[in-house]
């Protein structure tokens, strides 16, 4: 275990949606040295730039938080975008922190590692048994990598360094850009609009068959603090809420409690992408004592009040 109120901790990704909570929850937890190199500052896609955040801040330990990611429509634009900044980022973090000898590297996968058609629910032991789902396969395998790297570098050269698969998140502070953001926001935005301009129907992408798992952002952070204090181990680790619902019943839910009360069109010409998503998450409780709070219909509530006060700021909702 270590104690993290006595770590240099950086935090890439730290302003972000993710990275803004895992702060809050360092913070909470009486960490007064933790840092978030800004993109503007440190564009961590160049090798040179990851040194020069090294010698800057001086980490103990790093929390990867940082990704280029967005829904389906992004993944299938940006594949090569996707995969080469995500690649870069972590193979040159990775590989400095190890030739400076940090204690921990904390590296953030995504469940778009998975391959398509894993039975349900994933399980951290079907990683490596088939292709991922083909739009966001670019992102995912650039992710996964960090495990390879992390677990080779562990095996050759003692560096302690975990890998972390969290399911989809959600909360306030979510992005709500209608070009890079994810299904709930996406749906709660098109909801609302659509509410407010007394329209008749909404379209969705999709035939609404598929399923996810989504976790609160609060509950996500809270895994990532308490992985970071408590695990040391080369198995990747799942992080979620162990629940799936389909896409067809997410969207009556989010029409309801934002108020929207017209027709529901599916455009089924759009994909779908992974048919189901939900995570055995186990290990998390067995290896470090995690284990997800906040009900999904509460945590809908929260991301939809945040929406509706920061709307009208450009910078809240972005």
């Amino acid at each position: 275990m270590i104690d993290l109120k006595t770590q240099r901790i950086v935090v890439t990704g730290g302003a972000g949606f993710l990275g803004g909570f895992v702060t809050t929850a360092l913070k909470a937890r009486g960490c007064t040295n933790v840092f978030i190199p800004l993109v503007e500052d440190y564009d961590l896609v160049e090798h040179e730039n990851v040194k020069r955040m090294y010698d800057d801040f001086r980490p103990n330990l790093v929390i990867h938080l940082a990704a280029v990611v967005g829904g389906i429509g992004a993944n299938r634009e940006h594949p090569g975008e996707f995969f080469f900044k995500n690649m870069a980022m972590g193979l040159f973090l990775m590989e400095e922190a190890r030739l400076r000898k940090i204690n921990k590297f904390v590296a953030l996968g995504t469940i778009c590692a998975y391959p398509k058609f894993t039975p349900v629910p994933f399980r951290e032991e079907d990683l490596w048994n088939g292709y991922p789902e083909e739009t966001n396969a670019p992102y995912g395998l650039a992710k996964k990598m960090m495990l390879v790297q992390g677990q080779a570098y562990r095996q050759e050269y003692g560096f302690n360094s975990i890998f972390l698969l969290p399911v989809n998140l959600y909360g306030p502070r979510d992005n709500f850009n209608p070009a890079s953001s994810h299904v709930i926001p996406a749906l709660i935005k098109k909801c609302i609009e659509a509410r407010d301009a007394r329209a008749p129907e909404i379209v969705v992408w999709g035939t609404g068959n598929a399923s996810r798992e989504f976790l609160y952002v609060a509950d996500a952070a809270e895994a990532i603090v308490l992985a970071a204090e408590n695990y040391d181990g080369p198995e990747p680790v799942n992080i979620g809420a162990g629940f799936e619902i389909q896409i067809k019943d997410l969207v009556p839910l989010i029409a309801k409690l934002t108020g929207f009360t017209g027709k529901i069109v599916w455009d089924s010409t759009k994909p779908d992408g992974q048919p189901r998503r939900m995570l055995d998450t186990s290990r998390a409780e067995n290896f470090f004592g995690f284990k997800a709070k906040v009900g999904f219909e509460e945590g809908l509530r929260e991301t939809i009040a945040w929406y509706e006060q920061h709307r009208d700021h450009p910078a809240g909702a972005s």
